[in-house]
């Protein structure tokens, strides 16, 4: 799982919570710090001294004899099959730059990245992974909720099974909530870093050279809704030339449709 850090220090923590504590019991979880200047490093040496110091405990047992409630008493980061590393690029040169530092240090068959304001419900990637398991998948997706600041629901969004119609020509309907295997890197290549709408060229780029899709019916990610900050991505020119390149990938997309037929 690949974490692209860049400003996002008010969020960082919980997202790597619910990577963390996810239900898939083998996670590398690497994260790119691209030049943050907000508290993003110190949130990453916060979340490395917790990860080794914090604990927790619950009430586990009532003892009649002294009236007491006895306590268990456990690392509130459970370290088996997990692993955290920290990448720095030193200063800010893109969210796709930053993907592709930690897609070229990924050591897993498959492969994601969250962007660091978003939250991953626990059963994610063992549901995304089960679907390239068992299917013949090279790229697994789900459903989202959109969130906003104080993360209550704005809306379900639901994404169609897949069709190359459907998921490229129509619009581009597939990347948000995600897991591929991490071989389609060595077929088709990294993200674009001259793109906004890096994700979407890539993906088409898999689906174009032969990759299989499958859809998860099931709304597996919270993805963060920051269009009334007008920051980053959604800052009117980066959001209007975003708007222009995914344009011309669907047009990509059924120029290739129509000269199959």
């Amino acid at each position: 799982m690949v974490v692209p850090a860049y400003n996002q220090g008010r969020y960082l923590a919980a997202c790597l919570d619910s990577l963390w504590f996810q239900d898939h019991p083998d996670l590398e979880i690497i994260v790119v710090e691209d030049g943050s200047t907000d508290d993003t490093p110190q949130v990453l040496a916060d979340y490395h001294r917790a990860l080794e110091q914090d604990a927790a405990s619950y009430a586990s047992r009532y003892t009649t004899e002294t009236d007491t409630l006895e306590r268990a008493h456990h690392p509130r980061y459970p370290a088996a099959g997990r692993s955290l590393r920290v990448i720095e690029h030193g200063g800010n040169r893109g969210l796709a730059a930053a993907l592709n530092t930690g897609m070229a240090a990924a050591t897993g068959q498959a492969v994601s990245y969250v962007p660091a304001d978003d939250w991953c419900m626990p059963s994610m990637f063992a549901e995304l992974a089960r679907a390239l398991e068992t299917t013949p998948a090279d790229f697994a997706y789900a459903d989202m909720l959109i969130v906003d600041d104080a993360f209550r629901v704005t809306r379900r969004f639901d994404l169609p099974d897949y069709s190359f119609q459907r998921s490229f020509a129509d619009w581009y309907l597939c990347g948000n909530c995600k897991l591929y295997r991490r071989e389609l890197h060595e077929r088709f290549g990294f993200y674009d870093e001259a793109l906004l709408a890096h994700d979407h060229d890539l993906f088409q780029r898999f689906a174009l050279g032969g990759a299989t899709f499958v859809h998860v019916p099931k709304a597996l990610m919270a993805v963060r809704d920051h269009a009334a900050r007008q920051v980053d991505i959604h800052a009117p020119s980066n959001w209007s030339r975003l708007i222009g390149e995914s344009k011309r990938l669907v047009l990509e997309a059924r120029e290739h449709m129509a000269g199959a037929k």
